[in-house]
């Protein structure tokens, strides 16, 4: 299997397995899945801390009001009733006003957040420094535990508008936020390696020969952003290194400046007639009373 270390400019992504014969139409495609649902992933684990803390979405229309506010314009929140955690809601007001502070139990928030930490851990980038490769299996398994832990919490389900919701439909509404500059839709993908343009339409041979063991690093960029920074001759870890051993020789020379340069006459090796007494039986005596 060729193995792909797919990189978005700098930044480690993940591992890709696939072989040399398969059309790049093909690889491109499976890449921009797990690329686009690791995004999903992450968007999750940072939005259900906050169902765990401070209960389901208030609608559209109420986020950022103040009591008084919502009470001047006659506002209710339809769905506070039926979306309820199960073991009963413990009050925590949202600060920020998005959610309505009806949060789960110390019991049922616990299920929620190790499920956060088993999902990234499932889809981390540190599977690339444990070479393990990632899959668009294990990104649906990560977006099923975190549905499941969502559905054990509330299982009445929660409201249409809540964010979570809309992850798990895909009916998320990006526009406007940073996380929509994050996204690379699977048209507007080009895959990148030693500065050419992987081209569509041909096979991954076609680049890197037929061998099955090759490793080599590919990078994703949006169409029209021109090509991406070529990888250094050296990564961080062995400039790292090499400075350190730089430091070690400096170091080593020093010392032997500051020594004395007729001090190797003092060791064993250098007594030219130590042969001579090692026949004669001379060697390791000592001298003084025992």
């Amino acid at each position: 299997m060729v193995q792909l270390h797919v990189k978005r400019g700098d930044e480690s992504q993940f591992l890709f397995n696939t072989t040399v014969d398969a059309p790049l139409e093909t690889v491109i495609q499976q890449i921009t899945a797990i690329y686009n649902g690791r995004l999903k992933v992450d968007r999750l684990c940072s939005e259900i801390p906050e169902l765990a803390d401070h209960g389901i979405a208030l609608p559209p229309n109420m986020q950022g009001l103040t009591e008084e506010q919502v009470v001047e314009l006659k506002l209710k929140d339809e769905w506070e009733d039926s979306c309820i955690p199960s073991g009963g809601p413990v009050f925590k007001k949202d600060e920020i006003g998005r959610r309505n502070g009806q949060a789960p139990n110390d019991k049922m928030k616990e299920v929620l957040m190790r499920t956060v930490e088993e999902a990234k851990a499932l889809i981390s980038k540190k599977q690339a420094q444990a070479s393990v490769c990632v899959t668009t299996e294990m990104v649906k398994e990560a977006l099923d535990q975190l549905r499941g832990a969502v559905m054990i919490v509330y299982p009445m389900g929660l409201p249409p508008h809540d964010p979570i919701r809309m992850e798990f439909e895909d009916q998320e509404d990006l526009s406007g936020t940073q996380a929509s500059l994050q996204v690379i839709t699977e048209d507007e993908c080009q895959l990148w390696w030693a500065a050419k343009e992987m081209q569509r339409g041909k096979k991954l041979q076609d680049y890197i020969g037929k061998n099955e063991k090759t490793k080599l690093v590919v990078k994703i960029q949006k169409k029209g952003q021109g090509a991406p920074a070529r990888e250094p001759l050296i990564t961080d870890e062995q400039q790292k290194q090499m400075m350190m051993h730089y430091h070690r020789r400096q170091e080593e020379l020093k010392k032997l400046e500051e020594a004395d340069d007729d001090s190797y006459l003092d060791s064993e090796w250098s007594d030219r007639g130590a042969l001579k007494k090692q026949f004669q039986g001379l060697t390791n005596i000592k001298w003084g009373p025992r």
